[in-house]
């Protein structure tokens, strides 16, 4: 079976094309390389360097490979940029995923899993987030995933395309010795990046109603992810029935504090984090519940927070 990746030169997208080749399927490699990395992507493994946003190219590569489903992750990931360029990410979300869904009607490509966010909810005013919770999304990152799951519903209805939407919180460590986040806003690389050059890493509030003063959040470890990727789009092929969206979520949650620790752990590097205030619009407590998702595509926190810091620490790429 062959599985079309975009975005599988990233990080998530790397991952996943590994998990794939492990399970025995034959993923195809789609990323136009802005924020991805082709050295991610050993060279048995098909590669087409391309954008979604070209339909034709795009549709051409799916009936030239013989594609049987797609996993959709290429997109403009970044929730606080996207707010001072709205356009750029409108197109590459939205107009990506529109592109995407017109060459696989083209073609005749009728499955898709699609990496959808946590981003969608917003600020929740519930202490743990289930796929009933309402959806306020509060960025043009979030708004582009929330519309890219509506055109896929809607293009569901009209064609029968067998699809699901994948919401996930906060993605970290590493499955794999050379693969790493290169995010330049996504915490841990931050941490890491601020050790190794030898200056504190930062908390941004101690004083929020969590046990320990800090932040409260879902982590999941980007291997575990794959994994749930790679099951899902079994499932589909498979003619299985799965719902529209699930959150991979944890079911708990750990706080900023927890991760310093635990950073202090696995690097050996005793630090005491410089404490700023708190940052605006962030909410104390944010965990999303696992439970459909366990239910239907086998997910599970196979990694503990320790694992989590130890293999992000241990793939962090040569200064």
């Amino acid at each position: 079976m062959t599985i079309l990746v975009t975005g599988g030169a990233g990080y998530i997208g790397a991952h996943v094309v590994r998990a794939l080749s492990r399970a025995g399927l034959e993923p195809v490699v789609l990323d136009d390389l802005s924020s991805g990395h082709r050295e991610f992507v050993s060279d048995d493994i098909p590669f087409v360097d391309l954008s979604v946003v070209q339909t034709d190219r795009l549709a051409a590569a799916l009936a030239d490979h013989r594609v049987e489903a797609v996993i959709h992750l290429a997109g403009f990931k970044y929730a606080g940029v996207s707010v001072e360029r709205p356009v750029h990410t409108y197109r590459e979300n939205v107009v990506g995923t529109l592109s995407l869904l017109q060459a696989m009607e083209r073609v005749g490509v009728d499955a898709l899993v699609f990496s959808s966010s946590a981003a969608v909810y917003g600020t929740p005013d519930v202490a743990t987030v289930t796929e009933q919770t309402d959806t306020r999304p509060q960025s043009p990152y979030g708004e582009s995933k929330l519309v890219g799951e509506w055109m896929i519903r809607d293009q569901a209805v009209a064609t029968g395309l067998r699809h699901t939407s994948l919401r996930y919180f906060n993605v970290v460590g590493s499955g794999e010795p050379d693969l790493y986040d290169s995010s330049p806003h996504n915490l841990f690389p931050l941490v890491i990046r601020a050790l190794t050059q030898g200056h504190r890493p930062k908390i941004f509030g101690d004083d929020y109603p969590t046990p320990d003063g800090t932040c409260v959040r879902d982590y999941v470890h980007v291997a575990d992810l794959a994994e749930a990727h790679v099951s899902a789009v079994r499932r589909l092929l498979e003619g299985r029935d799965l719902e529209p969206v699930y959150n991979l979520g944890s079911g708990d949650g750990v706080s900023v504090r927890q991760i310093m620790d635990a950073v202090a752990r696995a690097t050996g590097i005793d630090f005491e984090p410089e404490m700023m205030t708190r940052r605006p619009g962030d909410p104390a407590r944010i965990v999303a519940s696992g439970e459909l998702a366990a239910r239907d595509l086998d997910w599970k926190m196979r990694h503990t927070l320790d694992d989590m810091v130890a293999s992000a620490w241990q793939a962090r790429p040569a200064d």
